[in-house]
């Protein structure tokens, strides 16, 4: 059911957020180290990888903001995650060599078809071009993103992209959006910022002075975006 909407101010450029507010993974991300993991004939229930991930993706802290572009596309700080799920998971150094299952595990989320876009994206992306709105993301995803753009016909729609280990900032760090802000060359309360994130992208946008679109599935959809412009 859509959400009524008030009409806010027009503004001259929109941000959205990616995973999650574009893209998502319908399989879930334990499907994914299932099967990564059994490929390497270890085999663990999907339901347990993914419990693993969620604790683990809450309990690490996230990568050190910086004032310069991090120089490993935070594949270490993926590697941390990914061993301690393993750990956490049982799967012990002895039976696997997570060396190779890691460097597996990383680019089986750019493989074609992993994420798909939200039904409703594509349509109102094209609308928001047909209306001369110019475009950009920001996002805590790393230089992955950018395959996975291409692979969902993405990339054309965005005239400013903003990746958290190329400038050094994670959402909801002020420094990211106003990186954003100066890309852009517009004033924080002449831009909106859309994701789904309550801490990342609603506190972190509405802290920097930008103006937000609180998406919340299935409560509304990008489509309510539109109505309020």
């Amino acid at each position: 059911m859509r959400v009524a909407q008030r009409r806010r101010r027009r503004p001259k450029v929109i941000f959205f957020d990616a995973a999650g507010t574009l893209f998502h993974l319908p399989r879930g991300v334990g499907f994914h180290y299932r099967d990564v993991l059994a490929r390497h004939g270890i085999h663990r229930e999907e339901v347990a990888l993914s419990a693993a991930f969620r604790a683990i993706w809450n309990e690490l802290p996230p990568p050190a903001n910086t004032e310069h572009a991090r120089p490993d596309d935070d594949k270490g700080w993926w590697r941390e995650l990914v061993q301690r799920v393993l750990d956490r998971c049982a799967v012990g150094e002895h039976e696997l060599n997570r060396g190779p299952f890691f460097e597996e595990l990383y680019l089986e989320f750019v493989r074609p078809k992993v994420w798909t876009l939200y039904p409703e994206v594509r349509e109102v992306l094209a609308s928001l071009e047909r209306a001369s709105i110019p475009l950009g993301l920001i996002t805590n995803f790393d230089g992955r993103y950018r395959q996975i753009a291409e692979q969902l016909e993405l990339a054309r729609f965005f005239r400013h992209v903003v990746i958290s280990s190329e400038v050094g900032s994670n959402k909801p760090a002020p420094r990211i959006f106003q990186h954003a802000l100066e890309m852009a060359g517009v004033a924080p309360g002449d831009a909106l910022h859309v994701g789904d994130d309550p801490i990342a992208d609603w506190q972190g946008a509405a802290e920097a002075g930008l103006q937000v679109f609180r998406l919340e599935r299935p409560r509304n959809s990008l489509c309510d975006l539109l109505s309020e412009l």
